[in-house]
């Protein structure tokens, strides 16, 4: 699942409907947030997500656009964390995040 999601391919990923509502509409309000309606918030709504839900929702995506930008203004690279998960096991990259902060 963390391969696909990593790619963008929602398609491919196994999750449930709402899981997979709620990032369709995370994917708009990344690409178009001007686009988003009333009628993709009801959709959530449909499938279980409240509104405090949804909402928590735009602001973590909203906190990653920024410091994907303050990333990018200051050249900062990806530092590699799911590459070395996968051939470390699932502590690895946790641990080495933990490492950088230090």
């Amino acid at each position: 699942m963390v391969e696909a999601l990593a790619r963008g391919d929602l398609a491919a990923a196994p999750l449930d409907d709402s899981h997979r509502a709620l990032l369709q509409f995370v994917q708009l309000v990344t690409v178009h947030a001007y686009r988003t309606t009333p009628e993709d918030v009801e959709r959530l709504r449909a499938v279980g997500w409240s509104d405090e839900q949804v909402a928590e929702a735009v602001y973590v995506t909203a906190l990653f656009a920024f410091f994907n930008r303050v990333a990018d203004a200051f050249g900062l690279t990806d530092p590699g964390y799911l590459e070395m998960a996968k051939h470390g096991g699932p502590d690895s990259a946790r641990q080495a995040g933990a490492r950088g902060l230090r």
